[in-house]
């Protein structure tokens, strides 16, 4: 059986983009992002972290420093009943990296090398699917992958439709009528 899922960009998503977010202290949560990740679950969405992270390839900080952060995010999401099932992280960068993280990989988004990782891992139906980034390169990623809802979260979001292949949303709260009951879509 496949399941929808809701994808989520990290920073500028999940937290507050304060550039190269990799310490516990740098982390804001975006209002909102734990009650929808909740009705994500209770809709029996799996639940994904797509996230660029050229700050490992340019030396900012390392996949140590990433990975001790992420756990405790994890950790704070499950304390709230909002558990995610899995982060996915690009370390890579074509211009700015160093050593073996200078490569256009297939990974780093606006490819969408992490969504086809997720939906084999996670068997996951990505046309049923929901990706929320706030950036260009999250929703080509989603398209290219062929996820059925894109929303890019912007300040800048109208309540118009912005095109068959993605809507803007200006806060979280927004995304969630996207989220539809996975057993009785059926």
């Amino acid at each position: 059986m496949l399941f929808p899922a809701l994808f989520l960009d990290r920073d500028g998503v999940i937290n507050v983009d304060h550039g190269y977010v990799h310490r516990i202290e740098q982390i804001e949560f975006i209002d909102g992002i734990f009650d929808l990740v909740r009705q994500a679950r209770s809709k029996y969405y799996k639940v994904a972290v797509v996230t660029n992270q050229a700050g490992i390839g340019r030396g900012y900080y390392t996949e140590e420093d990433f990975n001790q952060l992420t756990e405790w995010m994890l950790c704070q999401f499950a304390d709230v009943g909002a558990s995610i099932d899995k982060v996915y992280f690009s370390p890579y960068h074509p211009i700015h990296a160093k050593g073996k993280y200078l490569k256009d990989d297939f990974s780093r988004k606006p490819k969408p090398g992490m969504l086809l990782k997720a939906r084999d891992e996670l068997q996951i139906d990505l046309s049923t699917s929901i990706l929320i980034g706030d950036k260009e390169s999250d929703i080509q990623a989603g398209i290219a992958a062929g996820v059925g809802t894109n929303l890019l979260l912007s300040q800048r979001a109208t309540t118009s439709e912005d095109g068959p292949s993605f809507q803007s949303i200006s806060s979280i709260q927004e995304a969630l009528p996207y989220l539809r009951d996975f057993f009785r879509a059926k």
